[in-house]
């Protein structure tokens, strides 16, 4: 039996979402890449990059293309709420190499200044990992599609998943 979004309690049906859920999964594994991206890169395991914005792949880039290819899948790609996801990637992709990171490289330029020019000292340098190079952008745009849409189409919402494993709910 499959869950209709008419017979679920609201806090259910957001966990039959198969679109959120695996978006999710994408960003949370790009996420968890950076950790590796770190070791590999600087020889060190910081697991404080998995809080961190910016690095290899953006997280963000890959929720964001995760979630367009499963409205686009779900709805048809000549939907108007595909046009919209679609739009809303690009802007936040747009935004992570563009706005952000030049926020980034303006906070390390910022960060190299002596402290004497400042009329008192700052608490804190400034954070310079805000943005995403184009490749970590578009790294992030291909693990999106790439994890999302098997796991919307071969598994289902993290329900339809429960479903199949036995547990019920209700």
């Amino acid at each position: 039996m499959n869950f209709t979004e008419h017979s679920l309690p609201p806090i259910l049906a957001l966990f039959d979402n198969a679109v959120l859920a695996w978006a999710l999964f994408a960003c949370g594994l790009a996420q968890l890449m950076k950790l590796f991206f770190e070791l590999i890169q600087n020889r060190q395991w910081r697991p404080a990059v998995l809080l961190e914005t910016g690095g290899m792949p953006s997280s963000h880039s890959a929720f964001v293309t995760g979630t367009a290819a499963g409205v686009g899948w779900q709805l048809g790609f000549g939907h108007p709420g595909f046009a919209l996801a679609v739009t809303l990637a690009f802007v936040v992709m747009y935004d992570a190499s563009g706005v952000r990171r030049a926020a980034g490289l303006t906070a390390s330029r910022v960060n190299l200044l002596p402290q004497e020019m400042w009329p008192s000292k700052p608490e804190q340098k400034l954070k310079e990992t805000l943005g995403h190079s184009r490749l970590e952008v578009l790294v992030g745009s291909l693990i999106g599609p790439s994890i999302a849409l098997p796991g919307i189409v071969l598994i289902g919402s993290p329900l339809h998943l429960a479903q199949m494993l036995g547990l019920s709910f209700g």
